[in-house]
């Protein structure tokens, strides 16, 4: 299964690879990473159709923000999840990325375990 994660914070490659090595080398799921939302949707329209299955995207990022990205996605690619992350746990934002469409939302730092729970639902449906 591929995964892109999409986030401004290049130091984020390092600690999904981190904590994804298990299931990176077992070959259940592989990761490309997006440095911006115009940047993913580039990766995401490299392909017809994308071979990704899942999105997970920060929120605030400068340029095109983690929301519209999603909105992009639901547009173009209805049948990828996204799900979203962001610094900050309010609720307008929350609210926004359900009603675009969203998955799921979680909150930094990431719990990892409740990440890969959302990451097993889909590899084992």
């Amino acid at each position: 299964m591929k995964i892109l994660i999409v986030d401004d914070e290049k130091d984020v490659e390092v600690l999904f690879r981190q904590k994804f090595r298990k299931e990176i080398r077992k070959g259940e799921i592989s990761m490309e990473f997006a440095f911006s939302g115009a940047e993913a949707l580039d990766i995401l329209s490299s392909d017809n159709p994308p071979k990704f299955v899942y999105v997970f995207s920060d929120i605030n990022m400068p340029g095109m923000t983690g929301l519209e990205l999603l909105e992009n996605i639901k547009t173009k690619f209805p049948n990828i999840n996204v799900s979203m992350i962001s610094a900050y746990g309010d609720d307008e934002n929350y609210e926004k990325a359900k009603e675009s469409g969203a998955k799921e939302f979680f909150t930094k730092p990431i719990d990892f375990e409740s990440l890969k729970k959302e990451i097993n639902k889909l590899i084992n449906p």
